[in-house]
């Protein structure tokens, strides 16, 4: 087997692993994010919990000032500790081993889990559970920067190709806890308690994903690229220094001619500037940043506020959030994060894609425009269902492949030892958007 040619990734093996880290990575905050009646239900005066749970919208009228303001509260204190910790871990990277933050990450975040899921059977007052409940996601997203940024720093190492499955293994996190949620529904588990199953199955999602990270590096297509780089230079390192022996001998007086021509190469202890490896991918890093401030500025904050006008009084009125909202996008987000496997277009130094980018933000009006109650100012233009269906569609297809693009784009335009850092930076980027769009998000709901 020659350097070049490489093992290959037997039945897809590592391929599959990055698939399912990418799914532990964002599988916990859809879980949150789709149990909110579940939260908004606990936030209910306690005179008025048990009427809460027997009602078809899961929420009382009129909702009290933490359950209306619970999405945009939500939203924020999940994208910016993800935006901080993202951001920490560009630097600490290159300082603690990447086995100990992506591991580590992983257990605390299936703590945190474990603990909601007991929590469900202690009563609480609604603002001291309204506080744990932020707190909880806090270090849920603290912990899940870490792991998203580490896991895309170390797919960086790898063929462009390995990023898709992070992508896709995240898109499918929210469509298997949008399917929990409705499968939840459908057999009439409304009650509190029922979702003590519900967080325990996140949990199993989590053991499985360190599972599988411990079985990472026993695979030889995964060793041979992350060590390769160090491999290649020992080599060449030794053939030059030889090579200069054999010169300096062959020369008068000792000296080097002044035509002899030393090919630089990467001294490995000498750590990637990051300025220098932005200056190389900003725009596939500004690109990622717009596409997740455009889709967290409206999602879940202000498309979870849509109401329906099929369903008053019929049962599509309980099923029209789990499944017009968080479903369609994710299983859509999904689809357009998977494409990203069959074909790159536009390409990665194409004007266009960040042209595409762009033009998302006309999603922020538009949804603005629908039926979301209540409402002081902008009349719902979009009131009818089928309105809200298309434009979610487009919206969450194009979220995930525009997103899987940028994702994958932005590695592959430095050096290889810049690659790991470059994923980071990258993971940092996407943050910075998630975070740019809750807090814009509070600015969407107020005008309309």
């Amino acid at each position: 087997m020659t350097a070049r040619d490489g093992p290959q990734d037997r039945y897809k093996a590592v391929w599959l692993i990055f698939f399912i880290l990418g799914l532990g990575t964002l599988l916990p905050w859809n879980f949150f994010m789709t149990a909110r009646e579940y939260f908004i239900g606990r936030l209910a005066d306690p005179e008025e919990t048990s009427h809460l749970w027997n009602q078809t919208g899961g929420a009382a009228m009129p909702p009290s000032y933490l359950q209306s303001m619970f999405d945009n509260f939500m939203t924020l204190c999940a994208m910016v500790p993800l935006l901080i910790f993202t951001c920490l871990n560009s630097f600490i990277h290159q300082r603690i081993p990447q086995q100990i933050r992506i591991s580590g990450s992983l257990v605390a975040i299936g703590l945190v889990f474990l603990i909601t899921a007991i929590m469900v059977k202690v009563p609480m007052e609604p603002l001291p559970f309204f506080v744990f409940t932020m707190i909880s996601i806090v270090f849920i997203n603290s912990f899940g920067a870490i792991l998203q940024s580490s896991l895309f720093g170390l797919a960086g190492l790898l063929p462009a190709s390995y990023t898709a499955p992070i992508m896709s293994g995240q898109g499918l996190a929210g469509t298997f806890a949008a399917l929990a949620m409705i499968f939840s529904i459908a057999i009439g588990a409304q009650q509190p308690e029922s979702f003590i199953g519900y967080f325990t199955t996140a949990c199993v999602a989590i053991v499985l994903a360190i599972f599988s990270y411990i079985l990472l590096p026993r695979m030889d297509f995964f060793r041979y690229y992350s060590m390769k780089d160090k491999t290649e230079y020992h080599v060449y390192n030794a053939e030059l220094e030889t090579k200069r022996d054999l010169i300096k001998k062959d020369e008068p007086n000792g000296m080097e001619q002044n035509n002899s021509k030393i090919i630089p190469i990467h001294n490995p202890d000498e750590k990637p500037s990051v300025i220098a490896i932005f200056k190389k991918l900003w725009v596939m890093a500004l690109s990622v940043c717009f596409v997740f401030t455009v889709t967290i500025g409206v999602f879940p904050s202000i498309t979870a506020k849509v109401s329906t006008v099929l369903g008053e009084g019929n049962r599509w009125g309980l099923y029209f959030i789990p499944v017009s909202c968080f479903l369609l996008f994710n299983v859509f987000d999904w689809t357009g994060r998977s494409l990203t496997a069959l074909f790159t277009w536009p390409g990665k130094d194409s004007c266009l894609l960040p042209v595409l980018v762009a033009l998302r933000v006309i999603f922020i009006p538009l949804f603005m425009l629908c039926n979301v109650q209540p409402r002081d100012y902008l009349p719902a233009v979009f009131s009818h269902d089928a309105w809200y269906i298309v434009f979610m569609i487009f919206f969450s297809v194009s979220n995930g492949y525009l997103a899987s693009l940028c994702m994958c784009f932005g590695p592959k335009k430095v050096l290889a030892h810049e690659a790991e850092t470059a994923g980071a930076v990258m993971a940092f980027f996407l943050s910075l958007g998630l975070a740019l769009g809750a807090a814009v998000s509070f600015l969407f709901r107020i005008l309309i």
